[in-house]
């Protein structure tokens, strides 16, 4: 289902998230992590939804199969490249920042201002204002940015 990459990352993402180093995450494991990513006021409720994803307790085994549920839903990544090149017509491979923002603030299931920040945080424009989408694309499908 993975690479050995992928899972050589998942474990070290797994090893971080059990704080308490038992084999398991729990909730006092995940608002540790949370403590630790600068969330301090996570509710219980909260911790209590996101282990009771899981079927049981969470050792590295289901946090794996939980991940691959997840990411199973994800688009090839020929699908997302597709749609961003509907608002590319010359097959640049980028996109004007500031068009991209309007288009997702203004059409469709429309993004927060927020949300565009994170964007941006993550895959700022270059110095020219593009987006560059192919990589964008990358990144979503495969998790780390092209060498």
């Amino acid at each position: 289902m993975f690479e050995q990459t992928q899972i050589q990352e998942f474990k070290e993402a797994f090893t971080i998230m059990d704080q308490n180093r038992d084999g398991f995450i729990d909730k006092a494991d995940l608002r540790d992590t949370f403590a630790a990513l600068g969330r301090l006021n996570v509710k219980n409720e909260e911790l209590e939804e996101m282990v009771k994803e899981a079927p049981g307790p969470i050792n590295f085994t289901v946090f794996l199969t939980m991940f691959g549920e997840k990411l199973k839903g994800t688009d090839p990544e020929e699908t997302i490249l597709n749609a961003f090149k509907i608002f590319d017509p010359e097959g640049k491979g980028h996109i004007k920042a500031d068009y991209i923002k309007e288009m997702l603030m203004t059409q469709a299931d429309r993004f927060s201002q927020e949300e565009i920040n994170q964007m941006f945080a993550a895959f700022p424009p270059d110095v020219s204002g593009n987006l560059d989408y192919k990589n964008l694309c990358y990144v979503i499908t495969h998790g780390e940015e092209k060498d």
